[in-house]
């Protein structure tokens, strides 16, 4: 590795909230047919590799580099994106499905108590995880699909956050914190 770089930093936050909001995204607008022949399960790959795998890595980065908090986000989601990625097609209950999305909802609270302080896009983004996740979770085990679509939509706005939160900090956009991400701000503000 260069010396010049170091293992976690604000770009691999940024490029965390990058692959979580298009994994969001995707997930989200999945869940709320707005797109014909689009579900949630064509979002399977994206979910596995870029929300799974590559997220699971910049969380381990994150914590090499001292940032529990980015650390523990990114390994968890990237755990969640991966089981759920790979677990599309596989055949299970309405319960069980429902069940795995609540259990992970956990993880979104937790997350989002977490990062109280840390502005929109820190707290707003887990925020919104955890409603997303809550809904299409109830929704799951009410075999419910406005309750379903509702959930992605939450998530589709979850996604837009983070991505624009990540965006925010590259281009030194307005954080909503009162002043432009760059120097020293984050995507979280």
């Amino acid at each position: 590795m260069d010396n010049e770089v170091s293992a976690g930093s604000a770009t691999t936050s940024t490029l965390g909230h990058l692959a979580l909001g298009l994994t969001l995204l995707a997930f989200g607008v999945g869940h709320t047919g707005v797109i014909d022949n689009v579900a949630a399960t064509d979002a399977a790959g994206l979910a596995t590799w870029v929300g799974g795998v590559a997220l699971f890595i910049i969380g381990l980065l994150e914590y090499r580099a001292g940032n529990a908090g980015a650390g523990t986000a990114f390994s968890g989601l990237g755990a969640f994106w991966f089981t759920w990625g790979t677990g599309v097609g596989t055949e299970m209950s309405a319960e069980a499905a429902g069940l795995f999305l609540l259990l992970w909802a956990l993880l979104a609270l937790t997350l989002t108590a977490a990062s109280a302080g840390s502005g929109l896009f820190g707290q707003g983004v887990y925020g919104l995880l955890f409603v997303s996740l809550l809904l299409i979770g109830i929704a799951s085990f009410a075999d419910n699909d406005g309750l379903a679509k509702a959930g992605g939509w939450v998530g589709a706005v979850a996604g837009l956050a983070a991505w624009y939160g990540a965006t925010a900090a590259l281009a030194k956009w307005p954080t909503f914190s009162g002043r432009a991400a760059g120097r020293g701000v984050t995507a979280t503000g």
